[in-house]
């Protein structure tokens, strides 16, 4: 595992999965060009490491996630399955059934406990404390032509809740109004939200760190969309099979990673909202403006010699596809403890996350399908799921030709799509009101005559395993070569 975003950068170095681009290169719009370029290549493209942003002498890393192999990397595992199977391990329910099963189990006991994020003294962030410090000293990206100016848009934002302590780490872009200044970009349903809407309720200034360029795991887990009440930095011990190393800030009462680069430490006020975006998103088009919260910084701390770790979004595919893909199958097993009868799940790259969910199931009794289109929209983050389709559990959801021609030869527009209302994301625009429209389920099982299907239901072509043994012996000698 890394233990620091340096490593990982000279890891992917190793690999021959790094760029380096020695010459100057514009935080204004060029970089992000160049990362839109780098994402849109086969298998996602290198990671980019911009050595001489023209006018800063911090160097800018992005795209380090933007691959499946690099993600797997970052987490350890040789696929994003093994850490599946991991959480289903840990997560399953064991009773032991004598001494023997008691003893296996310590280690087990034992490795939840040494999850636990831990406080260290000192760390490197602190090499540097600006009290007096400015965003200015960061190539901090413009991405787009309209957006609203240069935007942080892979922070960890840290808050706890004013009455519980519960702490929060989620990642909100945050426009630069000056060099002390930026927006929160705290949508409606996110944790930081909570803890501000508590904080003005209660009349009190919301305490925020914001910590950069943390190592590899603590960026994913603060994407990752944790359940309500369950702290980022425990995920992270787990995917990093080790405690997360903590540092308390100086001027706020809360602990940042040790591992980060650069830390923004200070706070939001109760009451006060400035005009926020446009912004380019993930969506591929720009989130309208908006009045969001204000951050007001009171202290900068950083390493001697940083890197500042963004990334930039857009039209798919782009890196925050694997980030995604990363929880897609993280949450897997924790999404069948309450839905065993899921086999597996996808949500497409041109699917932005919330517009289109596939879903295959076992599937064993009448309506089955829309049973688990109304679990998903009651179920977490999966709420904002605009359309769902579910499929049998012999049809492969990962690839996307298979499932277009199930739901294709499958459905009956008017037997099988279901039309429900509720919470939308914040970023889609074509519901008649903010955060709020309608939803689609498409049922592309096999129907049943239990479900008022009295014909036949056609059998699917297949051919034999041997026929298609001997096939692949024969092609492995015919195929055509690919072209240098």
């Amino acid at each position: 595992m890394f233990r620091d975003l340096n490593d990982f950068i000279t890891a992917l170095d190793k690999r021959g999965d790094l760029a380096r681009l020695g010459e100057p290169v514009s935080p204004d719009l060029e970089i992000a060009a160049v990362t839109d370029r780098a994402s849109k290549a086969p298998g996602g493209g290198p990671a980019l490491l911009f050595e001489h942003p023209a006018g800063y002498d911090i160097p800018v890393a992005t795209n380090v996630f933007g691959s499946i192999d690099r993600m797997c990397l970052a987490l350890g595992v040789n696929t994003l399955d093994d850490l599946a199977r991991d959480i289903n391990e840990l997560t399953t329910p064991k009773i032991p059934t004598g001494l023997v099963d008691a003893i296996k189990m310590l280690p087990s006991l034992a490795r939840l406990r040494d999850l636990m994020p831990r406080t260290v003294g000192d760390a490197p962030c602190h090499e540097v404390v600006r009290r007096d410090g400015s965003l200015e000293e960061f190539p901090i990206l413009r991405c787009w032509p309209e957006d609203g100016g240069r935007y942080i848009t892979f922070p960890l934002v840290i808050t706890k809740d004013p009455e519980t302590g519960i702490r929060n780490v989620g990642m909100y872009r945050m426009q630069v109004f000056d060099g002390r200044t930026t927006a929160m970009h705290w949508q409606r349903h996110k944790g930081g939200a909570q803890h501000y809407r508590v904080a003005e309720r209660l009349g009190r200034r919301l305490e925020v760190a914001v910590a950069l360029s943390p190592d590899p795991v603590l960026a994913y887990a603060a994407t990752a969309p944790m359940p309500e009440g369950l702290d980022e930095f425990l995920l992270a011990g787990f995917l990093s099979r080790d405690r997360v190393d903590l540092v308390k800030c100086l001027t706020v009462d809360l602990e940042v990673p040790a591992s980060a680069h650069i830390v923004l430490e200070g706070y939001v006020e109760p009451g006060e909202r400035r005009r926020e975006g446009p912004f380019g998103d993930h969506t591929g088009f720009y989130s309208l403006e908006d009045d969001f919260p204000v951050f007001h910084i009171q202290c900068i701390t950083r390493r001697r010699r940083p890197v500042y770790l963004t990334t930039v979004v857009g039209i798919p595919p782009m890196e925050d596809y694997y980030l995604g893909k990363a929880s897609e199958r993280i949450f897997l097993p924790l999404i069948r403890r309450t839905l065993p009868e899921i086999v597996d799940m996808h949500f497409p790259a041109a699917g932005i996350f919330h517009n289109l969910v596939v879903v295959s199931i076992d599937k064993r009794y009448p309506g089955h399908a829309r049973k688990i289109m109304n679990a998903f929209w009651g179920l977490g983050q999966l709420m904002f799921s605009k359309t769902i389709v579910v499929v049998d559990r012999d049809v492969d959801v990962q690839d996307e030709r298979e499932v277009t021609w199930i739901v294709g030869t499958h459905v009956d527009p008017e037997r099988d799509i279901q039309f429900t209302r509720g919470p939308m994301d914040d970023l889609e625009n074509a519901s008649p009101l903010p955060a709020y429209g309608s939803k689609m389920g498409i049922d592309a099982t096999r129907k049943w005559p239990s479900e008022g299907f009295t014909r036949d239901w056609p059998k699917r072509l297949r051919t034999t395993e041997q026929a298609a043994h001997r096939a692949a012996e024969i092609w492995s000698r015919i195929a055509p070569q690919p072209r240098r």
